[in-house]
């Protein structure tokens, strides 16, 4: 199963998150927040929804999904062994 979905959908819940987050420190724009609420809130469901479905997700990388912001990057850390960090000499 593709890593891509979910990635993408993790990267764009932490952009939306910090975007909204941003505007709300500074010059709270409505037109902002009614576009960046509804699409976290998406990114967030597809991240729980994908990491969920996948073959390989243990219970740590589904608990880990449901954290807002970064949950999905770190539930995608845990699934794609190609971003794991080399073990030290």
């Amino acid at each position: 199963m593709s890593l891509r979905p979910l990635r993408i959908a993790a990267h764009a819940e932490l952009v939306s998150l910090v975007v909204m987050l941003a505007n709300l420190a500074t010059v709270h724009l409505g037109p902002v927040s009614s576009l960046m609420g509804p699409t976290h809130g998406c990114a967030y469901l597809v991240v729980v929804i994908a990491t969920w479905r996948h073959g390989r997700a243990t219970p740590a990388a589904k608990a880990l999904a449901v954290v807002p912001g970064v949950g999905g990057l770190l539930a995608l850390r845990r699934l794609d062994p190609g971003t794991a960090a080399a073990p030290a000499p």
